[in-house]
């Protein structure tokens, strides 16, 4: 797996570690949350870049391109 694709199962396996929706995985956070951050800041570091990584896909509609990656995490 090339660095795209671990980015990708980090989206579907690591989980928020803080706030509201602490222990939600980034894949399932609400996009009025990741709004939220949008509008305040993302945190620094690599939590801030998957999180701007999981709105930009939900914001444009790409949510599908998760869904093989989630299945292959799960068998």
């Amino acid at each position: 797996m090339g660095p795209d694709s671990q980015l990708l199962l980090q989206l579907v396996s690591m989980k928020m570690p803080f706030g509201k929706y602490k222990g939600t995985l980034l894949c399932n956070l609400p996009v009025s949350y990741l709004e939220w951050f949008q509008r305040k800041g993302f945190p620094d570091g690599k939590l801030g870049m998957l999180l701007q990584t999981i709105y930009e896909i939900k914001l444009n509609g790409l949510e599908y391109l998760l869904e093989p990656i989630k299945k292959m995490k799960t068998q």
